[in-house]
């Protein structure tokens, strides 16, 4: 099992990395504030403002550390990447697999299905909590209808009606969503998602989480020789990552939006911690990305039983698992790709 390594998150404007030995160092105003062993770095994150030394940068290429710049926002801005690692033939046969709908649809099912019953399992624990509230008939009929949509996503005769499928689950999945909000706060009513930009605090947590998952995804399928940007769900464009999307589609709610509902129902994140643009655009300040990567970071450590591995591990491995299985599947070593169900 490939050990839960530390991203480093560099989120202070001004901020710079440079290599000290064997460790990073993160310097503000030429000034030291904290060292991490550069060994146990998996990922380098870097928000806004920041930059690093050239050697650190070398250093990263030549140890497959996955280094990455991104906006304010969380848009991603760059990546560094060392000489093309990994293995020709199963990119090959991950070609060949997502250019085919017929070989391609299996896995995209898999997906599908795996999303909309994690996203209901987030619907069923908030009844589980507050199922005498007012609300509960609006979540629970929610809840029903991703049933029905994730047992038709499994049986979808093509690649449209698949993606139908998840769309209707995604309706009743959202029309749920605001009473999962249990703050009271104007600042955090939630009428649905809007995004590029978000234009409103709820919207901005989950486009910021959903960015970090999708590093995340990323790295995954890049330690497993797959390329991420060769999908089987998400349509094929220039510059998206949609093997990282359709992986990531999975953890959406058991990581991302469970985090975000948390931050904003123990009111961790207070309108304070948010900012709106002249474009309408809202975004997390300093200390709100701060406080989120904290709640990340947490949640990842988690431990909870892999249903096809039957063992415990920390959410935060739940995209490495799938992207090898995915590979495995692709060279032929089991037959079906099998996706990860919250439990």
């Amino acid at each position: 099992m490939k050990r839960l390594l530390n991203t480093l998150y560099i989120t202070t404007e001004g901020s710079f990395l440079r290599k000290d030995g064997e460790t990073v160092s993160v310097e503000i105003d030429g000034i030291s504030r904290s060292r991490v062993p550069a060994h146990l770095l998996s990922q380098i994150v870097l928000f806004g403002e920041t930059s690093m030394s050239r050697d650190l940068m070398a250093h990263a290429a030549e140890t497959g550390t996955s280094v990455a710049w991104l906006t304010y926002s969380g848009k991603l801005a760059g990546r560094l990447e060392g000489p093309q690692t990994g293995n020709v033939l199963l990119r090959r046969a991950q070609h060949r697999a997502t250019v085919d709908p017929v070989s391609a649809l299996p896995v995209a099912r898999a997906i599908v299905a795996a999303k909309l019953a994690n996203q209901r399992a987030l619907l069923r624990r908030h009844l589980r909590d507050y199922g005498d509230d007012d609300d509960a008939e609006t979540v629970n009929n929610a809840q029903l209808r991703l049933h029905s949509a994730a047992r038709l996503a499994l049986d979808a005769p093509d690649l449209d009606i698949l993606r139908g499928c998840e769309g209707e689950g995604a309706q009743a999945y959202w029309s749920a969503f605001p009473n999962l909000i249990r703050n009271d706060s104007a600042e955090f009513v939630f009428s649905g998602r809007n995004r590029r930009p978000p234009r409103d605090p709820v919207n901005a947590l989950l486009s910021f989480l959903y960015a970090l998952a999708a590093l995340d995804a990323r790295a995954a399928c890049e330690v497993h020789g797959l390329d991420p940007q060769m999908g089987f769900l998400h349509r094929d464009r220039p510059g998206r990552m949609s093997l990282a999307l359709d992986l990531m589609e999975e953890i959406r709610a058991p990581l991302c939006d469970r985090v975000a509902l948390s931050l904003i129902n123990r009111k961790q994140i207070r309108p304070m911690h948010l900012r709106r643009e002249e474009t309408g655009a809202v975004l997390l300040t300093d200390v709100g990305r701060k406080l989120v990567l904290v709640e990340w970071q947490g949640r990842k450590r988690t431990e909870l039983r892999h249903p096809w591995l039957d063992e415990r591990i920390p959410l935060g491995l739940v995209l490495q698992v799938q992207s090898q299985l995915l590979a495995r599947h692709l060279r032929g070593d089991v037959s079906d790709y099998v996706g990860w169900l919250w439990g």
